[in-house]
């Protein structure tokens, strides 16, 4: 039997409401971090943050919707052809536009084993 696991995002559990899908916990991946941002139209109150502290970069790419990334001050746009890597010291805030934003965003330390934080992990 094949080692592999598909579904949809639409069927995969959410926190915050409905903002952040639990794609790594859903699918079963421990190796990184993985979740699927999913704001509604012009969306701005996502959380300004960095990962100085546990040292993860990130890298996101938009898969549905529009929507931009301001990155210490700088506007850097989100669509399906960018891909764009932000790193742990790096404040990152996102911005959905007039469709809504679908975001998936992986990340991990380098050189690090990953460590599954727990609101990634699914409801008991």
């Amino acid at each position: 039997m094949s080692d592999y696991t598909a579904k949809r995002i639409d069927e995969m559990e959410a926190g915050f409401g409905g903002g952040f899908v639990k794609a790594r916990a859903e699918l079963g991946v421990t190796a990184f971090g993985m979740q699927v941002i999913q704001l509604p139209p012009n969306y701005t109150d996502y959380p300004e943050h960095d990962h100085a502290d546990g040292g993860q970069e990130e890298v996101f790419l938009a898969i549905g919707g529009s929507g931009w990334m301001d990155i210490e001050g700088e506007r850097v746009d989100l669509d399906r052809d960018t891909l764009v890597r932000v790193g742990p010291a790096a404040k990152r805030k996102i911005y959905s536009g007039p469709d809504g934003l679908r975001v998936l965003a992986l990340g991990g330390a380098p050189g690090q084993a990953y460590e599954i934080n727990a609101i990634t992990e699914l409801a008991p």
